[in-house]
């Protein structure tokens, strides 16, 4: 017997006897130790800012008195780039007045705590008074009009063209499949309560009211709702196809974002990912036998013969330390994480090796005993339609942008984003993934992921953002009583952002193969960014480094940064009024903190008005 905490994400689902081929094979060379890699790019990293810090001069003679100074660090200092936030002008020169006045009422109305909570009774109640017809042209002058661009790729393309024309950038989103996907998502059982496998007499009454379920004919009617969920996702595939080619034609370098969920069963993806949690957590189990509790996650590296006498005592059959003896270049007599996850690429021949513990039992389980024939055809047809949306997105010039979504789909979202980076990667950015910084992990799966592009030679790209589900997963968390994986508070969630951000920064500046978007409405958080650029000599023109805010917020942050030269991105929404409206709801619910504290943004919107309305500028109307 052994003691391992349970996994808090995962559920019991039904399988069969084989699991099949159900994730892209990637071979990775694992040459060295990563955690020795990583100390040593910071080194070099925090070296080569010691120098250049060094290297400035010290009053009148600089630091021995001389007075000659670095040429490098006066080339530095001349291209160092900073951003004025405060300037009305030019924040909102590409909005007229009606427009600013928009923003202040919605703003006001998005600070009461009442109309955010009860939004939706609220929507239902104007819909009933005013008719649909009136109440869609109420929310195209309200909130429709402040934070959606339009109803379809055409009616968009203006309102693109315009931001683009002052320096903005657009990710395209078509929020209708974010609604169909949400909505999909919450209807899968909770992982958490339903970690363990069930008892043997629960598997016999399971088993014995198989043959009545079929007899009423339940396996045919799971086959049509199958098939129907799956006509659905290629119907979703079709309007991200659509919009690729609307961000494509109506922009340059544009990106699109994409629901994973739209793309396959949210109740596959749950099961996917109580896989890779089950597998995950089995390898944090060992190291806390080997002593590295507490340790961060590419610095567990497990001894190999130590490993084996574990595995062996719980009554594993495999020679793990044969399988990856054979796997290493270099018998470092070691393995990390990294590559303990391999193990998974190469599960079709060596299914012996993938055992995770049975909590209630006591004993090894095949990992994979529960993915049969049904799950490896959903996996390839969620693999099939996202190789076509990449394929399309590089026909089109578009990056495609992989959201974040709950934690309990989230390692098979990032899982299955991976491996179509590890494809389509290789030469340039193509592929996005999104990392929730107000996770307590988060810095883990960043660093990883970094490390892992570093050994198999693609290139990394990430969007972060702080978090979209936060009153969601805490009450989700409470309701099945698993541990919150939420940070305690914003504090927490904002050092975990910015050290994910120098760490990736940190892999630019060394490597240049990793690519961020700063998804961020916090000034501090992009004037940061700002300065770890200047400091690690990290130039805009490289396109190595974007920003991003919501359409129709921190226009005083997107637009300067703009005009200034980065790269920068507004997240585009747009769908039909009455099918974008529960998209709105939750932006209203997720973003309830940050509007209530906009107290800057208003005050700049006042500011320009009044500047406008003293200087005979009122009737301002933005030209390009």
């Amino acid at each position: 017997m052994f003691c391992v905490r349970a996994p808090v994400l995962l559920s019991r689902t039904p399988g069969a006897d084989s699991p099949g081929r159900w994730l892209l094979s990637s071979r990775i060379s694992l040459r060295g130790s990563s955690a020795q890699r990583t100390e040593q790019h910071r080194d070099e990293s925090s070296s080569r800012g010691r120098a250049e810090r060094d290297s400035a001069p010290h009053g009148p003679g600089g630091r021995d008195g001389s007075t000659s100074t670095s040429s490098s660090s006066r080339t530095r200092a001349a291209n160092e780039i900073s951003v004025d936030f405060d300037l009305t002008r030019e924040a909102y020169k590409s909005k007229d007045s009606l427009e600013l006045l928009r923003s202040l009422v919605v703003f006001k109305l998005c600070s009461y705590d009442i109309l955010v909570e009860k939004n939706t009774e609220i929507m239902d109640l104007g819909k009933k008074i005013l008719g649909q017809r009136a109440f869609n042209q109420f929310m195209k002058m309200t909130f429709y009009g402040q934070f959606v661009a339009g109803e379809d790729h055409k009616s968009i393309r203006p309102l693109i063209q315009k931001n683009q024309a002052f320096g903005v950038g657009s990710v395209l989103d078509y929020s209708v499949e974010e609604d169909i996907s949400q909505e999909e998502a919450d209807s899968c059982e909770p992982a958490a309560e339903n970690q363990s496998i069930a008892p043997r007499e629960e598997k016999q009454n399971e088993q014995q009211q198989q043959p009545e379920e079929e007899e009423r004919g339940g396996v045919t009617a799971a086959r049509l709702h199958s098939d129907s969920a799956e006509a659905k996702c290629d119907r979703h595939m079709e309007t991200f196809i659509k919009c690729i080619k609307a961000s494509g034609g109506s922009s340059m370098d544009g990106f699109s974002a994409i629901k994973m969920t739209a793309l396959g069963r949210p109740q596959f993806l749950l099961q996917l990912s109580e896989v890779l949690v089950k597998w995950q957590r089995f390898f944090s189990f060992l190291a806390s036998h080997q002593g590295k509790d507490g340790v961060e996650a590419l610095n567990q590296r497990l001894e190999l013969n130590q490993l084996q006498e574990s595995l062996t005592k719980l009554g594993a059959k495999g020679d793990f330390c044969g399988w990856f003896a054979d796997r290493k270049e270099e018998t470092s007599g070691t393995i990390d994480v990294l590559d303990w996850n391999s193990l998974i690429d190469d599960r079709h021949r060596h299914q012996d090796l993938l055992v995770v513990p049975n909590v209630q039992r006591g004993e090894l389980e095949p990992l994979l005993e529960k993915f049969g024939p049904e799950e490896e055809e959903q996996m390839k047809r969620m693999m099939q339609r996202m190789d076509i949306l990449a394929k399309h997105a590089l026909e089109n010039g578009v990056r495609l942008m992989v959201d974040a979504e709950q934690t309990y789909l989230q390692p098979a979202i990032s899982r299955v984003t991976l491996e179509m980076q590890r494809i389509y990667n290789r030469e340039q950015p193509v592929i996005f993934n999104t990392y929730q910084c107000y996770l307590k992990d988060a810095f883990d799966n960043v660093s990883m992921d970094v490390e892992l592009s570093r050994r198999e030679g693609w290139c990394f790209a990430a969007k972060l953002v702080r978090g979209a589900y936060m009153y969601q997963e805490r009450e989700r968390a409470e309701e099945f009583g698993y541990e919150d994986p939420i940070q305690p508070d914003y504090e927490s969630t904002n050092r975990t952002y910015h050290r994910c951000l120098d760490h990736v920064l940190d892999e630019i500046a060394i490597n240049r193969n990793a690519n961020v978007m700063v998804a961020s409405h916090n000034e501090d958080t992009v004037k940061h960014t700002i300065h770890r650029m200047n400091e690690l000599g990290l130039v805009p023109t490289e396109n190595k480094v974007y920003f991003g805010q919501l359409l129709g917020m921190c226009d005083q942050i997107s637009f300067p940064l703009g005009q200034a030269g980065f790269p920068v991105y507004k997240y585009v929404p747009y769908g039909p009024v009455s099918e974008v409206m529960p998209y709105l709801s939750r932006r209203a619910q997720e973003n309830r903190g940050f509007m209530k504290g906009v107290q800057k943004e208003r005050g700049l919107l006042w500011k320009e008005l009044k500047r406008r309305l003293s200087s005979g500028e009122l009737l301002y109307r933005p030209t390009y």
